[in-house]
C-alpha cells in the first residue's frame, strides 16, 4: 500500500508498505512513519493519505482512507499550512478561519448537499531542525466524487441556458439553509461547486464563511475573498449580507456561460458588466442576473427566497398601441430534476487534440495502404472510408481522451509489423500531416472566431 507523507518539504513523501495489503495487518499495526523525515503517516493512528487532491493559500488536501470503517472508507484529509511569510496576526487570522471551517462544517454538513465533518485534531511532532517542534492542524471530511464546474466548464465548454437553471434549481436550497443558519459562504465561485458522479451538486469550502452577527443585516468582511467574484462591500472590507453571496453566484453563472473569467466581462471603466454579448440566455434570465450584480447590496434580491420569487413571477407585458390580447413573456421557470448527463461543445483542447489524432491516422493509414495496394482510387476510398469514421466516432464522443492515444499506438504497432522497413518515413509521414492539420484547424478556428465578433 503507498501511503503520502503530510510533512511539508518531505523530500520523498511516497512511502509503500506491502504488508498493509493485509487486511489483517491493515487494521491492527499501530503506526507507520515516513522513511524520508520520519512523519508519522497514520494521523491519529487512524487516517491513511494516498494521494494529494491539491494545494491552495491555507494548506493541502489529500485523499485518505479511514481504516476504522468496515468499507475502508475514503475521505479528504485537509492540512492547515498557510502559504507566504505571515505576521503572528495573520497566522492567528489564517488558522481561526480554518477552525472556523470545522465548526461550520459540523454544523451546516447535516445537509444532503454540504459534505459532513468526520474529525478535526491537532499533530505535535519532532521537527526535522531537531530540538524543535512542528504542530499541525487536520480536518478530516466526506469525499465527494466527481468534478467541481470549474473542471466541467474546462473539460466541456460554456453552459447552456439549461444548464445553469439546472445548477441553480440545485444550489440556492443548500444556499437558504446556509442563510438560514445565519452564516454567509463569501467564496462562491466554480471550483466551489462540485457535481458527483450521480449529478447531485455540492457545495463545498467553507472556511471563509462569515457568521451573521445578531440583530444586524451582516458582520463586516476580514477581506478573504476571489477576486471578481466578491461584490464591493466585501472587497471593501464592509458589512456583508445574503446579497453578497447572490453576486457571487451571478459571477459564477455568467463564467460558465460565457467561459471567461470575471475580469473579461466587467467594464472598469464604465462601471458595469459587459456579457450579455457572450451567452445566449432569455431577456428575463438576464434581467435577473443584472439585478443580483447591482453595486449597491440594497438594490439586490435580498434572499433567496426573493430571488426564487423572481424566477416564479410572469414579468409585466409591455404595452402596445393596439387592444388586442397582449402575449404575457413567460416566466423563467427553473427545471425539474434532469439527468446529470451533460451534452456541450468541445472544447478548443478536444478540437485540437482531435485535429491532430485526425491527422495523425489518416496519414499513417494513406502510407500504409499506398505500400499494399496498386489501384489509387480504391486506396483513396479505403482511406476516406476509415477517416470518416475516425471523426464520426469521435463526433459522437464514442472515442475520446485517453483513448485517442491509445489507439495511435496500436495503430503503430500495426504498420510497425506491415511495413518495418519503412517505418521511420511512415511515422514521419503521419506527424508531418497531423502537425498541418492542427495548423489548418487553428486557422480555421481563429477565423470562424474572428468572423463572430465582427458579425456580432
Amino acid at each position: 500500500m503507498e501511503i503520502l507523507c503530510t510533512r511539508p518539504g518531505c523530500p520523498k513523501p511516497l512511502n509503500i508498505f506491502p504488508d498493509l495489503d493485509d487486511p489483517t495487518n491493515f487494521k491492527t499495526v499501530q503506526q507507520k512513519y515516513c522513511i524520508s523525515c520520519g512523519m508519522p503517516l497514520m494521523l491519529v493512528a487512524r487516517y491513511l493519505p494516498l494521494s494529494l487532491l491539491g494545494r491552495g493559500g491555507f494548506g493541502a488536501a489529500f485523499l485518505a482512507r479511514d481504516r476504522y470503517t468496515p468499507t475502508k472508507r475514503k475521505c479528504v484529509v485537509k492540512q492547515f499550512l498557510p502559504s507566504g511569510d505571515l505576521s503572528p496576526k495573520q497566522m492567528e487570522l489564517a488558522q481561526s478561519l480554518f477552525e472556523r471551517e470545522g465548526e461550520v462544517l459540523e454544523d451546516l454538513g447535516t445537509h444532503a448537499q454540504i459534505p459532513d465533518l468526520y474529525a478535526f485534531f491537532e499533530m505535535t511532532v519532532p521537527s526535522l531542525q531537531g530540538g524543535k517542534e512542528d504542530k499541525f492542524f487536520y480536518l478530516v471530511q466526506e469525499f465527494i466524487d466527481g468534478k467541481t464546474l470549474e473542471q466541467e466548464l474546462a473539460e466541456k465548454g460554456k453552459f447552456t441556458q439549461a444548464d445553469i437553471l439546472e445548477v441553480l434549481r440545485a444550489i440556492l436550497p443548500v444556499l437558504k439553509f446556509v442563510h438560514d443558519k445565519g452564516s454567509i459562504h463569501r467564496d462562491i465561485k466554480p471550483s466551489n461547486i462540485m457535481r458527483d458522479r450521480n449529478g447531485l451538486i455540492y457545495l463545498l469550502d467553507f472556511g471563509a464563511v462569515k457568521q451573521i452577527t445578531k440583530g444586524t443585516p451582516g458582520g463586516s468582511s476580514t477581506g478573504i475573498y476571489s477576486m471578481g467574484f466578491a461584490p464591493p462591500e466585501q472587497m471593501t472590507g464592509g458589512q456583508i449580507y445574503p446579497s453578497t453571496d447572490l453576486y457571487a453566484l451571478a459571477v459564477t453563472c455568467l463564467e460558465l456561460l460565457t467561459g471567461k473569467p470575471p475580469t473579461e466581462l466587467f467594464d472598469s471603466y464604465q462601471n458595469e458588466w459587459q456579457w450579455r454579448k457572450y451567452a445566449q440566455v432569455s431577456d428575463r434570465l438576464a434581467s435577473i442576473f443584472d439585478k443580483m450584480l447591482l453595486s449597491a447590496p440594497n438594490q439586490r434580491f435580498q434572499s433567496v427566497d426573493e430571488l426564487l420569487a423572481a424566477f416564479a413571477t410572469k414579468p409585466p407585458p409591455h404595452p402596445t398601441p393596439t387592444i388586442q390580447s397582449q402575449q404575457v413573456t413567460p416566466p423563467v421557470v427553473l427545471p425539474p430534476p434532469p439527468s446529470p448527463v451533460l451534452t456541450r461543445q468541445f472544447s478548443l483542447l478536444e478540437i485540437l487534440g482531435s485535429a491532430a489524432f485526425t491527422g495523425f491516422m489518416g496519414g499513417l493509414f494513406l502510407v500504409v495502404l499506398g505500400t499494399f495496394m496498386s489501384s489509387i482510387p480504391i486506396t483513396l476510398g479505403i482511406w476516406a472510408t476509415i477517416l470518416c469514421g475516425l471523426i464520426f466516432l469521435q463526433y459522437r464522443r464514442i472515442i475520446e481522451g485517453k483513448d485517442l492515444p491509445v489507439l495511435a499506438i496500436i495503430a503503430l504497432g500495426i504498420a510497425f509489423f506491415l511495413v518495418k522497413s519503412q517505418f521511420p518515413t511512415v511515422v514521419l509521414a503521419a506527424i508531418v500531416v497531423s502537425a498541418a492539420t492542427v495548423a489548418v484547424t487553428a486557422l480555421f478556428r481563429l477565423v470562424y472566431q474572428l468572423l463572430s465578433h465582427f458579425l456580432n
